[in-house]
C-alpha cells in the first residue's frame, strides 16, 4: 500500500471516531423548551403523526410540546415530515424519492427529524421513533407501554433508515380489524381506510371472486353451460355459488362476462392496483371435456384456471396497464401447471391451508409442509409476484390452546427470504378475544414489519410488559403446550379439536394451576383482569368432552343427554368460561359460531333452560 494511502486510512480511523464523539445527541429530559415542526403543506397523516408524537412524549417526559409551522431558531426542534425548514436544518434530508412507507430518523446536535414517503412513511416513522428511542410498545388496543423518560436520557446521535420488506401486511385479528388507530400503530397497512392513518396500501387481498363476477342466480337458468359440469351435470342452480359452484372456464361467454365485471369494478375504483379473478371456496371445478383436457395436460386444475385468468389479464392490460390480476393458488389449484405461465400482470396468492401449524413451513421432516414448499418453489420460477395466505388459528375452535406460536417467526422469515412482498396471516379476524390473540397479534405485526426480529424475544417482551409479575407461570404453560405438541409429533393443520393439538387432561390440569398461580402473583386489578382473559383458553379446554358430546348429538340431545360424569366434571368450568367471555367481550367460539350459539347448545346439553345459568 502506498504511504499516502496508509496515512489517509489512519487519518480516517482516527478522525472518524473523533467526529462522531463531537456529535451530540438529545437529552429527552431537557426538551421543555423544544417544539414540533410541521410543514404548512403537511398531509392529514403527517398532522396526525405530529399529534401522536406530542401526546406520547407528554406521557413519557411530562412535557407537552407545541406544534408549529415556523422556526425562529436553529435548534431544539423535532421536525415531523419533510419541508423547507427541515431541509435547511442540520438534520435535513429529502423524501422525494422515498417509497410510500419508507422512513428516516436523524438525531443530531439538538435537533430531530422524522420523515418518510407519502402517505404512511412519516406516521410510521413517528411510531418507529417512539419504539426505538423511548421504549414505547403498542401491546394491545387498550395497553400501550410508555416508560418514563427519567433523567438524564440521551438518545442519538442516530441516522436510521428503513423501508419495510413487505408492502402488504395483515395480522388478521379482530383486535386490528376493528380498530384502525391501533392497526396504524402496529403498521398494519391493510385496515385503515381513513387518510388520517395513512390509508390502506393500494394492493388488495386476492380472494374468492367468481361468485360475484358470474352468479348462477343471474345466468344459471338461461345458460347452464356457463357453470361447472360434474358427472355429466351442470351445477347451474345451487344454494350458494361460493360453496357449491364454479364457472366453466373454457366457455368464451364466461370469459367475456367476468372480464366485463372486472373492467366495471376498475372503472368504479380507479385507485385499485390489483383485482381478484379467482375460484370460489369449494372443489366443484369444471370437469367438462374442454376444461378436463387442459387440466390433464397441465397436471392440475390450475391449468384451466390460469389459462382463463391470463385471458382476463390480456384484456385488462389494454386499458389498465398498471393493474394486476390476482388469483388464488388454493386447495386443488395449489400445484403450478406444467406449461401455462402467468402473464406479467398476474399475481398468485399461494395458500397453505393443508400445512401443519406446529412445524415451520420449510421443515423437511413434515410431509405436508414439504409438499407446500415444493409448490412454492415451482411458482417462484413462473411468477415474480407471489403473495402468501398463511393460516394462524384453529378455525374450528378459536378459544382452545393452539401450539403454533413458535412457527410464526420462521414462517415469516421463510416468506421474506424467498422474495415475498405481500403476506396475509389469517387468524380470528371476525372475533375479539381468541386464544392469546393479543400476544399473537403483537408477534405477527412486529415480524411482518421487520422479519429480522426474534419471535421468542417478542413473546417474552409482551408477557413481561402485559402480565408483569404474573408472566412466568403463563410462559411456562405456553412452553408446556408447545413442547408436548412437538414431542408427540403432532402435524395438524388449522382445523381441529383439543386432542388434535395434544391438549389432554394433564395439560388442562397444568393450565389451571398455572393461571391460579398467575392470579396469585398479579400485582394489580388491571393485571388480574388480563390474566383472567388469558385463562379462558384453559377453561375452554376443560369442557372439551361436554362440547364434543353436544356437537355429536346436536340434533338429538333430548334422547342423548350429557353423561352425568362429564356434566359434573365440566359444568363449573362452563360457568366460569362464559362468565369470563361476557366480562372480556369475547364474542366468537369458532369461525362460524358465536359465543351465544355455543352457550345455547351447551345449556341444552346440560339440561338447562335458555336463561338458566351454568
Amino acid at each position: 500500500m502506498h504511504r499516502r494511502a496508509i496515512i489517509l486510512l489512519l487519518a480516517g480511523l482516527v478522525l472518524g471516531p473523533v467526529a462522531d464523539a463531537m456529535a451530540a445527541g438529545v437529552d429527552l429530559s431537557r426538551i421543555a423548551d423544544w417544539d414540533i415542526v410541521l410543514d404548512v403543506e403537511a398531509s392529514r397523516a403527517e398532522n396526525y403523526a405530529a399529534e401522536e408524537l406530542r401526546d406520547h412524549l407528554a406521557l413519557a417526559a411530562e412535557v407537552r410540546l407545541p406544534i408549529v409551522s415556523k422556526v425562529t431558531r436553529p435548534t431544539r426542534h423535532i421536525f415531523v415530515g419533510a419541508g423547507a425548514a427541515m431541509g435547511a436544518s442540520n438534520v435535513g434530508f429529502g423524501t422525494g424519492d422515498f417509497g410510500s412507507e419508507q422512513l428516516r430518523i436523524v438525531i443530531h446536535d439538538d435537533n430531530v427529524a422524522i420523515a418518510g414517503g407519502r402517505p404512511r412513511g412519516t406516521l410510521y416513522g413517528v411510531y418507529t421513533f417512539l419504539e426505538k428511542h423511548l421504549g414505547v410498545r403498542f401491546l394491545t388496543r387498550e395497553h400501550t407501554h410508555i416508560p418514563p423518560v427519567g433523567q438524564p436520557r440521551v438518545i442519538g446521535p442516530d441516522d436510521f433508515a428503513f423501508d419495510p420488506p413487505f408492502n402488504f401486511r395483515w395480522p388478521y385479528y379482530g383486535e386490528v380489524k376493528r380498530d384502525a388507530a391501533f392497526a396504524a400503530k402496529v403498521r398494519c397497512n391493510t385496515v385503515p381506510a381513513d387518510d388520517k392513518y395513512g390509508g390502506k396500501t393500494g394492493r388488495n387481498l386476492i380472494n374468492h371472486s367468481f361468485a360475484n363476477q358470474i352468479p348462477s342466480h343471474v345466468h344459471g337458468e338461461e345458460h347452464p353451460e356457463y357453470f361447472c359440469q360434474i358427472d355429466g351435470q351442470r351445477l347451474a342452480q345451487v344454494k350458494s355459488d361460493s360453496y357449491d359452484n364454479e364457472p366453466c372456464l373454457t366457455n368464451p361467454d364466461v370469459l367475456r362476462i367476468v372480464t366485463e365485471s372486472v373492467l366495471e369494478e376498475l372503472e368504479t375504483n380507479p385507485s385499485r392496483t390489483n383485482i381478484s379473478v379467482s375460484q370460489n371456496d369449494n372443489d366443484k371445478y369444471c370437469r367438462c371435456a374442454s376444461c378436463a383436457a387442459i387440466d390433464e395436460r397441465e397436471g392440475t386444475p390450475m391449468g384451466s384456471l390460469l389459462t382463463f385468468v391470463n385471458g382476463v389479464a390480456d384484456r385488462v392490460a389494454e386499458t389498465h396497464p398498471h393493474v394486476k390480476i390476482g388469483t388464488l393458488s388454493y386447495w386443488y389449484t395449489r400445484q403450478a401447471p406444467a406449461t401455462v405461465k402467468p402473464r406479467p400482470n398476474v399475481q398468485i396468492q399461494l395458500c397453505s391451508i393443508e400445512c401443519s401449524m406446529v412445524q415451520p413451513l420449510d421443515d423437511p421432516r413434515c410431509k405436508s409442509n414439504v409438499a407446500f414448499s415444493k409448490d412454492f418453489r415451482d411458482w417462484s420460477v413462473l411468477c415474480d409476484d407471489i403473495a402468501i395466505w398463511n393460516y394462524n388459528t384453529n378455525f374450528s375452535n378459536y378459544l382452545l390452546p393452539c401450539p403454533n406460536l413458535r412457527v410464526i417467526e420462521p414462517n415469516i422469515r421463510f416468506f421474506h427470504a424467498n422474495g415475498i412482498k405481500a403476506v396475509f396471516m389469517q387468524a380470528a379476524g371476525n372475533a375479539l378475544g381468541a386464544e392469546l390473540s393479543e400476544l399473537r397479534n403483537y408477534m405477527i405485526a412486529n415480524l411482518l414489519w421487520d422479519p429480522r426480529r426474534s419471535g421468542r424475544d417478542l413473546m417474552d417482551e409482551f408477557l413481561a410488559l402485559h402480565y408483569r409479575c404474573a408472566a412466568p407461570p403463563i410462559r411456562d404453560f405456553i412452553e408446556l403446550v408447545h413442547d408436548n405438541a412437538e414431542e408427540t409429533g403432532i402435524t395438524k393443520n388449522c382445523f381441529g379439536n383439543a386432542a388434535d393439538y395434544g391438549i389432554d387432561a394433564s395439560i388442562v390440569e397444568a393450565g389451571l394451576k398455572a393461571f391460579d398461580e398467575a392470579q396469585r402473583l398479579a400485582d394489580s386489578d388491571e393485571v388480574r383482569n388480563r390474566v383472567e382473559k388469558a385463562s379462558i383458553c384453559v377453561h375452554r379446554a376443560a369442557i372439551e368432552d361436554a362440547w364434543l358430546w353436544a356437537e355429536k348429538h346436536r340434533e338429538s340431545l333430548e334422547q342423548h343427554p350429557l353423561p352425568t360424569g362429564i356434566a359434573a366434571r365440566t359444568r363449573h368450568h362452563a360457568r366460569r368460561l362464559f362468565a369470563l367471555c361476557a366480562r372480556h367481550h369475547v364474542d366468537r367460539w369458532s369461525e362460524g359460531t358465536t359465543i351465544e350459539k355455543a352457550a345455547a347448545r351447551l345449556r341444552q346439553a346440560y339440561g338447562l333452560g335458555e336463561s338458566e345459568n351454568f
